[in-house]
Formats: C-alpha cells, sequence, structure tokens
C-alpha cells in the first residue's frame, strides 16, 4: 500500500470572494511529515479544511495521491475521505460520551460491530497513546494534553492514509509538548505509510517531527522544502521568524487617557 502525497497546483483559497492564499504551488510528500507555519490567521488551518474537503478552492487543483479531490464524484470523494484523521486543536471530544465512546465513533457510526468489539477497538487505540487506563473517563475528566491525546486516538482508529493534525501541541506545557511529538513520531513509525500534515506555531516541533515545511506569509508559500533547509534559510524574514525576533516595536504605545474618562474612573477607584 503506497503512501499518499498532496500537490497543491496554482491553487487559490479563501472563502466567497475573500483570497486568503493564491496561486499555491508545492507537494507535500508521501508518507512523511509536513509542518505548516505562518503567521496567525495567515491560512494555515484554511489548507486544512480544504484538504479534509470541508471547502472548496476558489481556483487552482488540490491533488489527493495524483486524484483531484473535486472533481471526483460522490462516490470516489466519499472513499478518499474516509482515509482521512482529523486531530482538532482542543480534542474535539463530545462531552456527553466516555472516553471509550468517543474514540470509537468513527467505527460506530459506520459499521454494524458489537459494542464489545467497539469497546476493544478503542482500548487498542487508547493504549498507543498511553490512555488505556481512562476508557470510562468523560472528558471534563481529562486535563488538556489527555484530551488531545484522546483526540489523536480517534483519528486514528480507521488507520488513515492521511492525517491531519491542526496544532497538536497549541496549550500544553512544554513537557506535554514534547510528549505529543514523541507520540505522533512513534505513530508514524507504525503507520511508516501514513502521511501526516501538521499546522504549528512550536518551533520546537517544527525541529522535532518535520521532514518537509510549508511557510504562509502574506497569502502566498514563501518556502516549501526540506524542513532542515528551512532551518539553514537566510532569508531575513524566515530568519526572524524561527528565531522569534520581534524587530521593531514602536515607542509609543501609552497615550494619555481622556481628561474626562480619567477624572471619572479616579472617583469611582477612590469611592
Amino acid at each position: 500500500m503506497s503512501a499518499w502525497n498532496i500537490q497543491f497546483e496554482n491553487l487559490t483559497l479563501g472563502y466567497g470572494k475573500a483570497v486568503v492564499l493564491h496561486d499555491l504551488n508545492a507537494t507535500l510528500p508521501a508518507g512523511k511529515i509536513t509542518v505548516i507555519l505562518g503567521g496567525s490567521g495567515g491560512g494555515k488551518s484554511t489548507i486544512l479544511r480544504h484538504i479534509a474537503g470541508l471547502q472548496k478552492p476558489l481556483s487552482g487543483m488540490l491533488l489527493i495521491d495524483g486524484q483531484n479531490l473535486f472533481e471526483l464524484d460522490g462516490a470516489g470523494f466519499r472513499r478518499l475521505r474516509r482515509r482521512m484523521g482529523v486531530l482538532f486543536q482542543d480534542g474535539a471530544l463530545l462531552g456527553a460520551l466516555t472516553l471509550a465512546e468517543n474514540v470509537a465513533l468513527p467505527l460506530s457510526q459506520h459499521l454494524r460491530l458489537s459494542r464489545k468489539l467497539l469497546h476493544d477497538a478503542a482500548l487498542r487505540v487508547l493504549g498507543m497513546v498511553g490512555l488505556e487506563n481512562y476508557p470510562s473517563y468523560y472528558p471534563n475528566q481529562l486535563s488538556g494534553g489527555m484530551r488531545k491525546r484522546a483526540g489523536l486516538a480517534r483519528a486514528i482508529i480507521a488507520e488513515p492514509r492521511l492525517l491531519l493534525c491542526d496544532e497538536p501541541t497549541s496549550g500544553l506545557d512544554p513537557i506535554t509538548a514534547a510528549r505529543m511529538d514523541e507520540l505522533l513520531l512513534s505513530l508514524h513509525r507504525q503507520f511508516p505509510e501514513m502521511t501526516l500534515i501538521v499546522v504549528s506555531h512550536d518551533l520546537a516541533s517544527l525541529e522535532k517531527i518535520a521532514d518537509y515545511a510549508l511557510v504562509l506569509k502574506d497569502g502566498a508559500a514563501i518556502f516549501a522544502g526540506p524542513a532542515a533547509d528551512l532551518l539553514k534559510s537566510r532569508d531575513e524574514y524566515l530568519r526572524q521568524f524561527l528565531t522569534r525576533d520581534p524587530g521593531k516595536i514602536s515607542s509609543g504605545l501609552r497615550k494619555p487617557p481622556n481628561p474626562e474618562v480619567q477624572a471619572a474612573l479616579d472617583r469611582w477607584l477612590n469611592s
């Protein structure tokens, strides 16, 4: 079973008349981990939405394993999407379901299996993410890192060919974030035919897990290539981004308040 690559050919993405990204040309390599980087609001999650088939491009082509996703007939489109898994930024677990029930959802919604088989399948992948002791817990009884791991278990229970991860380490402390990185690497070793696309702001994750990198700026891709080449780049903006250099900051941030507002505030604070 061969891995899937993802090709962008003159791809323009947006919503209605609002263009978010224009003329993207890149190939995210099959069986590798690609990390998509860029400023907030730069279109990273927009790319994931389009790869997942939730939004149609404004123009250009998005090919998965050589197939134009949005030119497939209904049956072909559904078959392709069945082989995708998604790890949402906040885990996106359903509060009324136990962890095992949440993880088994992709199977329980589409397959006619007994409750025991569904539970056993959930326990298998919960064990893969270190949560085998928590199947009966509810999402509000878990930490943020545990919910993300549970979301990852749900994303891989159907053994997808393509795994989309939206900010898997956001909101996590450094140790938990490092464990998530190790977990993604471990899963990739277990499923070498799986292609991973990871949206992230975490530069430590980039260095740890990325084979390939796509960097977005001002509605375009300014870098697409091996992560090792990105880390060696001498491009001014890329160096600033990778070293978290804030650049020049205006010194005129403090402005005096309106005297009437200040007087009213003083009266209230001192009353």
